[in-house]
């Protein structure tokens, strides 16, 4: 049986990786992205998964959205991963309301409105498969992230009760809190700043989107039913303090 996948954020960095992992293991793959269309492009020419414009943090764009990728699918999404997100950092006492306010809509509120927009379908079906990805910063907190680190606390919160309450219906509903992985997000850190990041990372490096990638699969695949409300760490050993 093909399984029929959404990945959201799927066309860059841990999303691309998860969505080319999902369609060479055999599923049927649409990607979500925002508004890079060139970039979207050139990844449905290169993988040939296709692709699909919506935003994330809002309910009735997700809806057009969710609609479209089911119509690609040839079907209702029975995995859906949820890794679109975006940094808007700085100091809390200098942030202000939209910088906080976006970072939670499209980290968090997006969690909610795919799962909302495919969750009747697979509690039908009796089969679900969702993947939502956090952060270690979600676990560990970080400087200069008070709204990054709420939204991906905020992420395992939502994962845990959306575990409990789809159990019975053959859905599982679980967290990969990836450390700092090798992406675009990590490279624009300043590179004194990354210096010391990985210095503290016990294996001595960045990690890979593949090594989260391979995670998801896992986490998706039709065998992984005892597995539920789980949070997966993948950072290298990195403490967590």
């Amino acid at each position: 049986m093909t399984r029929r996948a959404l990945v959201t954020g799927g066309t860059r960095g841990i999303g691309a990786a998860i969505a080319k992992a999902l369609k060479e293991a055999g599923y049927s793959v649409v990607a979500n992205y925002a508004n890079n269309h060139e970039k979207a492009e050139s990844f449905k020419a290169e993988t040939g998964i296709d692709v699909v414009s919506f935003n994330v943090g809002d309910f009735d764009s997700c809806a057009e959205g969710v609609k479209k990728a089911e119509e690609m699918l040839g079907g209702p999404v029975e995995v859906l991963v949820n890794n679109a997100g975006i940094t808007n950092d700085g100091m809390m006492h200098k942030m202000d309301a939209a910088q906080w306010s976006s970072v939670i809509t499209t980290n968090l509120n997006s969690c909610f409105n795919l799962s909302r927009l495919v969750i009747d379908n697979m509690r039908n079906s009796g089969f679900g498969r969702i993947v939502n990805i956090s952060s270690i910063n979600g676990l560990a907190g970080q400087m200069g992230q008070t709204n990054y680190s709420a939204a991906k606390a905020g992420v395992i919160g939502f994962t845990k009760a959306l575990a409990l309450e789809s159990a019975r219906k053959g859905i599982t509903v679980n967290v990969i809190a990836p450390g700092y992985i090798n992406t675009e997000m990590v490279a624009a850190i300043d590179q004194s700043i990354l210096d010391k990041i990985v210095a503290k990372i016990p294996s001595g490096r960045l990690g890979e989107s593949d090594e989260i990638a391979r995670a998801v699969l896992f986490l998706a695949d039709d065998k992984a039913g005892f597995i539920n409300g789980e949070t997966l760490s993948i950072n290298g050993a990195q403490y967590l303090s």
